[in-house]
């Protein structure tokens, strides 16, 4: 039986009412999103229609997923809010904390020793509240979540950004901040913007060395990293129905990087199949019963234009295999224009190394595929030219490859398997190069390639591309290469031309495991014990933010104006930094660390108004904490783009920082920040960003009359002497404000536990 089986018949037995009364407040037919959205409103039946875009509204998800670099954080912030038991089913996945460097084992048991206390305080904190534990080496979060939780028509959040993964098997699935989860998993209701609905129309039948993800990077060639912000993006059509269910998956997963809140398809029989392959049968008999339910009205096929926002069609038929790259994932090229980019734009061309898998294309059908080319350069005597990985999503994908020789082809083209666990993907890569300064190219099969995100070295180019074209790029060692057309010259001098990948959906002889990595909780978890030394220096309890004065915010220090792209990356970077997730004093050492200061063009270089010297910006702002003097952060375009990772609202909350100023913000970012008791604010007129000056002095007036939908001013005290006042809007609700005045959203739900 499926894990929480009665819980998912609950939610497919008020379904059907849930929806009926919900059409006919909206008086028309629903897309599926829509559907499964009012089926969980956190009070039913449905009094009202939302509007998209404007409406805040309280839901009720299904379950909580938390990887464990983002669960310390929020298990600690749990511990805080009274409860005995998680509220809903909750899961820990220990997948972030182990860096890749030699191989599997080798790796697993580094990590093992090097995060014991970590993985010690997980293991105990999810033993007591009730909440499931997958321990390391059992796989990435999204994979194992796809496997054995994630179920058509239910609605799941998680503590990371590809949360929306799930949405390959018909589930809302979003990735928010730890506080969130917390509400979720104390049974409060959890608020959420109603999204926009971006409606994509797939035609035709994928064919040749074209694949799920080259829809996915399509697509976000033409939305941009910021064009699916505040939307869920809902696939339909006949082209939809013939992807695969992992292949569904791929596209969901990578949708966090147009910024969508979420992405979906509607149930089928590629589900329906997946399912009862992964042990869950009794899923699938469930779901046909409601199928109606579980997908779009009709209508909504017939005429789509009426009832999503924004329409984009691809013809799968037509579609060309993409690269996208580098240093931003919506950077689209078409494989027949990419040779041509690579020399124009003076990218290195010689490929250094190809990495497959991650949480976006790791299922067994992806490796099949990839492994189908490297059967095909063994066969026809190729050398491969570049380094090749391979990260398996979960132990039962990687068990089964294994078992079917999967691997072991890897192997003879000196492919290196890696641990079932992100690694390079977030930057937990030991990689080996002569001079980490020198240009250099790889590809991946990965969703992010941020600017030194996977290595941390800002001068390697990182594309993006499905793992077939990846390996094919691997064997060639050169990204002016297209497969399709060009020929290679193998070990006997002769000309040999790939063939198309093959690749086979589910194993024919079914998925295989001996330990899955699966740890229940306690039945009473009321004697465990959880400890956190108080000398530790990953783990810290944490301490309540002090609640707001109840004033305007006056004589505020300019931190830093960033330039260009800020994400949570250059915020709050991973990679060596992941292991003081669980301590927020210590990880607040590389606050803003990666953003670039518009004042002089560089990283991690501002200037302490007190003393008149350049210093790091940890540096300048425990400073300013240690004078008791608030500041104020400046930023650009889509600020927090990237992770959910709540650190990197939670680290200037911490250090004084009071308020973050941008043009325009990234969903989960914004969220946080409000959750954490932070001043989210945009400028009214995006070209006031302008108007800040290296030295200024700024108040922020209004607060104490803090209204919904009435904007803030902003007073610029300028070093010569001279002010000038401009306009900062928000999008804070009556209940946000309240966070705002509590302190943090955890402040405030301390307040209400302590009521009942």
């Amino acid at each position: 039986m499926a894990f929480d089986f009665e819980m998912i018949k609950s939610v497919y037995a008020r379904m059907p009412e849930r929806v009926e009364a919900a059409r006919k407040v909206l008086g028309r037919p629903m897309t599926l999103a829509e559907k499964i959205l009012y089926a969980h409103l956190y009070e039913n039946p449905v009094k009202q229609a939302f509007e998209r875009g404007k409406s805040y509204v309280d839901f009720a998800p299904d379950r909580v997923a938390m990887q464990d670099a983002t669960a310390q954080m929020a298990l600690l912030q749990f511990m805080t809010a009274g409860r005995d038991k998680v509220a809903v089913p909750s899961t820990v996945h220990c997948d972030h904390l182990i860096q890749a460097k030699i191989g599997a084992k080798a790796d697993l048991e580094e990590a093992m020793s090097k995060n014991k206390e970590v993985y010690d305080f997980l293991a105990s904190v999810s033993n007591k509240y009730g909440i499931g534990f997958w321990k390391p080496g059992a796989g990435i979060i999204h994979q194992v979540v796809l496997e054995n939780y994630a179920f058509p028509g239910g609605m799941m959040i998680g503590t990371d950004s590809h949360t929306p993964n799930a949405g390959g098997l018909g589930m809302i699935a979003i990735g928010v901040g730890g506080a969130d989860a917390v509400d979720v998993m104390a049974g409060m209701p959890w608020e959420l913007k109603m999204p926009k609905l971006i409606g994509v129309k797939l035609t035709g039948k994928m064919n040749g060395w074209t694949s799920a993800k080259d829809v996915i990077l399509k697509v976000a060639g033409i939305l941009t990293v910021k064009g699916g912000t505040d939307a869920i993006v809902e696939y339909f059509g006949e082209g939809a129905d013939s992807l695969s269910c992992t292949g569904k998956g791929t596209i969901c997963n990578m949708g966090a990087e147009i910024g969508a809140t979420t992405s979906i398809f509607a149930y089928d029989d590629k589900m329906k199949a997946y399912l009862q392959s992964t042990g869950r049968a009794d899923v699938a008999a469930e779901a046909d019963k409601i199928r109606e339910y579980l997908r779009p009205d009709p209508e909504v096929y017939a005429n789509p234009e009426k009832y999503y926002d924004q329409i984009i069609e691809i013809n799968l038929s037509e579609l060309e295999p993409h690269i996208n790259g580098p240093f931003t994932p919506d950077l689209a090229w078409p494989l027949s224009k990419f040779a041509q980019a690579v020399k124009e734009n003076n990218w290195p061309a010689k490929l250094e190394v190809g990495l497959i898998g991650s949480c976006t294309n790791s299922s067994y059908e992806d490796l099949t595929r990839a492994a189908s080319l490297a059967k095909q350069a063994v066969d026809k005597k190729l050398k491969v030219k570049a380094e090749f990985t391979i990260t398996p999503g979960s132990e039962q994908v990687r068990y089964t490859a294994e078992r079917d020789g999967i691997l072991d082809t890897f192997s003879k083209i000196g492919g290196v398997v890696l641990a079932n666990a992100c690694g390079p993907c977030i930057g937990q890569w030991s990689r080996h190069i002569d001079d980490p300064n020198r240009k250099n190219s790889i590809i991946t099969s990965f969703n992010r390639n941020f600017k030194a995100r996977n290595d941390g070295y800002a001068s390697t180019h990182a594309f993006v591309a499905s793992p077939e074209i990846v390996t094919a790029f691997a064997i060639a060692g050169d990204l002016t290469f297209n497969p399709i057309t060009d020929t290679l010259t193998n070990e006997n001098g002769e000309q040999v031309k790939l063939d198309e990948p093959q690749g086979i959906e589910l194993p024919t002889k079914g998925f295989a495991v001996e330990d899955a990595g699966y740890v229940p909780p306690a039945e009473d978890g009321s004697k465990v014990q959880v400890i956190v030394s108080p000398t530790s220096e990953r783990l810290q309890l944490l301490q309540p933010f002090p609640a707001w004065e109840g004033t305007d915010l006056k004589g505020l220090k300019l931190l830093i104006k960033v330039k260009g792209k800020c994400t949570t990356d250059h915020i709050s970077m991973a990679g060596p930094w992941l292991k003081y997730r669980g301590h927020l004093d210590n990880i607040s050492n590389n606050l803003l660390i990666g953003a670039v200061n518009a004042f002089n063009g560089e990283a991690n270089k501002v200037k302490n108004q007190l003393t008149g010297q350049y210093d790091e910006v940890p540096k300048v702002q425990r400073a300013y904490k240690a004078a008791g003097i608030g500041s104020i952060v400046v930023g650009d375009e889509n600020y927090g783009e990237g992770s959910s990772r709540e650190h990197a609202a939670m680290e200037p909350r911490h250090l004084g920082v009071r308020a973050i100023l941008v043009k325009s913000f990234a969903r989960i970012h914004e969220t946080n920040l409000k959750k954490q008791g932070m001043l989210a604010l945009t400028f009214e007129n995006p070209a006031d960003y302008d108007k800040i000056q290296e030295d200024d002095t700024i108040d922020i007036l209004g607060l104490t009359t803090f209204t919904e939908g009435v904007p803030l001013t902003i007073v610029l005290h300028h070093k010569d002497g001279s002010k000038e006042e401009i306009k900062a809007k928000h999008s804070y609700n009556a209940q946000q404000i309240e966070w705002f005045k509590a302190g943090s959203a955890l402040n405030l739900m301390g307040k209400l536990m302590a009521k009942k």
